[in-house]
């Protein structure tokens, strides 16, 4: 088995030494680390495992980001490993450990497929926010991206040769690039598979240069790019001008019956609105978007059972929200637009594959 391990590093501690030292304990002979612009400061242990003639260091000047530091090792596996098995990408932090990094090498060697090393975030020892941001990742992709994939954010990946170049060319160059890596195994049908790997925390994941909010924010815009693009403009436009009419009738009615109870005053605004966009909405998917040659009469059924869905959906969420908060008449209207987001896109893929298929 040759395999080439590709660990990125930026200011690293001791748990990088801690890495190298269980990598080459496992027998793997060639290490690739790539210095990501760390500062004076956190040189020693790139000055320590420089000192294994099994490691080669690649240096950024600047920092440029983890997808960029992938690439590098990459580009350099293309022009001087060309004849090993593939490569296996690690993170520095010591939260892989080296007999999983061994098994995602030797499936992937065995079966010529990128393979995934998956945790597990069930456990008490998971920080809460790594749970809910991966379950909650791996839901958006399984629905709209049409990838099963239970661990989205795994640094752990086995990638046979022949792909890198592939790779290479995927855009990004920080966080967001493992994003797109994913979405490139769909793009340009790359067999994969998940080989299950210990979950490991330490200090609650406080070494990880992972922004929360700014990293996240660029990870979400790679998918719903890849959303919006893989469902078409026609069908954007579609639901805009649908969700104007929608939203508009909703917010007057909402006016006109603020004397009624909340839930009565709801139910009638939802349900008037949704009828005037339905019908038009309706007509515009069947014969601009959607083109479909399916009936009229099995298409209209369809259409209106997802149509009566989203009604009780949205009626019961907004409902639900204007009473938990105590919203008001505008917040109401608001929360309504962020529920219909929602169902937007629940609804693309209910049409595609059902209604107008």
């Amino acid at each position: 088995m040759k395999v080439s391990v590709i660990i990125p590093s930026l200011n690293p501690d001791n748990k990088l030494i801690a890495v190298v030292d269980a990598l080459l304990e496992e027998g793997f002979q060639d290490i690739i680390v790539v210095n990501d612009g760390s500062d004076e400061n956190h040189m020693e242990p790139f000055k320590t495992i420089a000192e294994h003639k099994e490691c080669t260091i690649l240096t950024h000047e600047v920092n440029k980001g983890k997808g960029r530091g992938l690439k590098t090792a990459f580009e350099y596996c293309l022009s001087h490993r060309t004849d090993i098995d593939g490569v296996v990408t690690v993170d520095g932090d010591n939260q892989h450990r080296a007999k999983d990094i061994r098994t995602c090498s030797e499936t992937m060697v065995r079966t010529g497929n990128v393979v995934l090393g998956v945790r597990n975030f069930s456990g008490k020892d998971v920080p809460a926010r790594s749970c809910f941001g991966n379950n909650m990742t791996s839901g958006v992709f399984k629905v709209f991206c049409g990838l099963n994939i239970s661990d989205t954010q795994t640094g752990l990946r086995a990638i046979p040769f022949e792909y890198l170049e592939v790779f290479d060319k995927v855009e990004g160059e920080r966080f967001e690039y493992e994003t797109n890596m994913l979405l490139a195994l769909k793009k340009y049908k790359i067999g994969f598979e998940e080989e299950p790997i210990e979950t490991v925390y330490i200090d609650d994941n406080s070494s990880s240069h992972f922004n929360p909010i700014k990293d996240s924010l660029k990870i979400y815009k790679v998918i719903f790019k890849y959303i919006f693009k893989s469902t078409g403009m026609k069908y954007v436009g579609s639901s805009i001008a649908s969700w104007v009419i929608d939203n508009g009738i909703f917010n007057i009615l909402e006016f006109l019956l603020i004397g009624m109870a909340v839930s009565t005053r709801i139910l009638i605004s939802t349900a008037a609105a949704r009828v005037m966009s339905s019908i038009f909405n309706f007509t515009l998917n069947r014969n601009a978007v959607f083109k479909s040659e399916s009936g009229l009469g099995r298409t209209i059924v369809r259409y209106y059972i997802l149509w009566l869905c989203q009604l009780l959906c949205s009626y019961g969420l907004v409902y639900l929200a204007t009473k938990s908060m105590a919203l008001g008449v505008v917040m109401s209207g608001v929360a309504k637009i962020i529920v219909d987001l929602v169902l937007f896109l629940i609804s693309y893929q209910i049409q595609k594959r059902w209604v107008f298929k």
